[in-house]
């Protein structure tokens, strides 16, 4: 089943305030949402980028909406719904852009909700097939490393043939090299193959790469496909290259060089054609400066290099990924969790030696075990683990702030709790507190709760 991705909007609005009202709410409601000020800014944007709507006041400091909407249509091109903000006294010219195939208008001042169910509207969400993007729980993080890495995968995935990736257990190295094989232009049906190097003996591992003829070896009662024939036309991912005796390394250096491999026990030469990955978490050119590498294998695979840094370098990234699990969890167990402020610190106190891996085992750990739907930093860690004064640090006391800022903590506590209880539904959630749908969102707004929605799950951000 093909995933969905949220619809794109182009906003083009010159007023602050209306803007960031506009640009918060949609993003709230899980429509993804580019902002530009200027008239010419949002005529340049379509021009480059396939929008699902466009929402523009007609009033702005260079063109107006009617000249970007009339432009736009003298270039013959499929335009996305058009949906015009208007004040009193433009309304006869938006009602003549809607002569002109303007999908609608709407006037200030105007209802929020109704500016969004219009979009929900002409724009629902569309399935994505295309190949050309990293997204949605496929992207790798938000630090500036990762996201190098995440623009690379389509344009490695269209040229490149060998790729070594390295970096730390756990790191992430193995989702890296699906993307590729994922963003690859071949048929949707190609084989990816993954094997750890170090986790088979030498006895063993030529018959796992190569595979063998029946009767070759005591127990090899039929013939059998290596990982390279099984991979043809797809991809190969070799783990722990780095653990291959120098004997292994020079019959992989020939199937590389030649793309032929021959079984264990036959004859025939069968050619390959496979894109081969390589990852380890060990340093290849010190091993080849020891002499437990070979020089020529180390070049042969060294063609591209992708190096994932492990999470203590790259610690933006630990919230957005702990956010990423939870919603994972939540998808499956149909309960939602929240991070307090004291346990994303004392995740961002801790080194991560395990890196992602890590991270998602706690985070499922904390999910199966806390009754709590908010979870303090003592559902991830225990003493053992986590570094010295994270685990206990405690909220500020209510002697330590004024009045003001503990009635707006106690607020946002009791928001936030609702929004979990109510499985984020915000219509539910205002009716549970006894305010409006609009209230609730103003509310979420001035105590500073963020949300990320993805699907049917919707992850807070905390930005403090």
């Amino acid at each position: 089943m093909s995933k969905s991705l949220q619809p794109l909007i182009c906003l083009i609005e010159d007023d602050e305030i209306m803007g960031e009202s506009l640009f918060d709410r949609f993003g709230l409601e899980g429509f993804r949402i580019e902002w530009h000020h200027t008239g010419l800014e949002g005529l340049r944007a379509i021009g480059n980028k396939q929008y699902d709507l466009i929402i523009s006041d007609i009033h702005l400091p260079d063109l107006n909406g009617e000249e970007i909407f009339t432009r736009l249509s003298a270039d013959n091109r499929h335009l996305p719904p058009f949906i015009f903000i208007t004040g009193y006294g433009s309304i006869d010219r938006a009602v003549r852009l809607l002569k002109l195939g303007a999908a609608d208008y709407i006037s200030k001042p105007f209802d929020l909700d109704l500016l969004i169910e219009k979009a929900h509207m002409l724009c629902p969400e569309q399935p994505d097939d295309a190949p050309a993007e990293v997204h949605g729980s496929d992207a790798l993080g938000i630090s500036p490393a990762m996201r190098t890495i995440e623009q690379s995968i389509p344009r490695l995935a269209k040229l490149a043939s060998t790729i070594l990736i390295t970096g730390e257990s756990g790191a992430g190295k193995e989702h890296v090299a699906q993307l590729i094989h994922r963003h690859a232009r071949h048929d949707r049906n190609a084989p990816f193959v993954a094997i750890n190097c170090g986790a088979v003996t030498e006895s063993l591992l030529e018959s796992e790469l190569f595979g063998h003829e029946k009767g070759s070896f005591t127990g090899a009662a039929k013939a059998r496909k290596g990982v390279f024939e099984q991979a043809h036309g797809g991809t190969l991912f070799l783990d722990e290259i780095g653990e291959m005796t120098l004997n292994m390394q020079v019959k992989l250096l020939r199937a590389i060089q030649e793309r032929v491999i021959v079984r264990v026990g036959g004859e025939t030469p069968i050619p390959v054609d496979v894109r081969l990955i390589c990852a380890t978490n060990r340093d290849l050119k010190k091993m080849v400066e020891e002499g437990t590498f070979r020089e020529d294998l180390y070049y042969r695979i060294h063609v591209i290099r992708l190096r994932i840094p492990p999470l203590r370098e790259r610690k933006e990234d630990i919230v957005w990924f702990t956010q990423l699990f939870l919603r994972m969890c939540a998808e499956v167990s149909h309960e939602s969790h929240v991070l307090t402020p004291p346990a994303e610190r004392a995740l961002l106190n801790y080194d991560w030696p395990g890196n992602l891996r890590e991270l998602k085992h706690s985070v499922e750990r904390a999910c199966i075990l806390s009754t709590d739907p908010m979870l303090d930093a003592e559902a991830f860690f225990d003493d053992a683990t986590v570094p010295a004064n994270s685990l206990h640090e405690q909220e500020p006391a209510a002697t330590d702030s004024t009045l003001n800022e503990y009635l707006r903590e106690c607020e946002r506590k009791f928001i936030l709790h609702s929004l979990v209880q109510n499985h984020w539904h915000y219509g539910n959630t205002a009716g549970a507190l006894g305010i409006s749908r609009k209230n609730l969102w103003e509310k979420m707004k001035k105590l500073d709760i963020h949300a990320d929605k993805h699907g049917d799950v919707i992850a807070v951000v905390n930005r403090q």
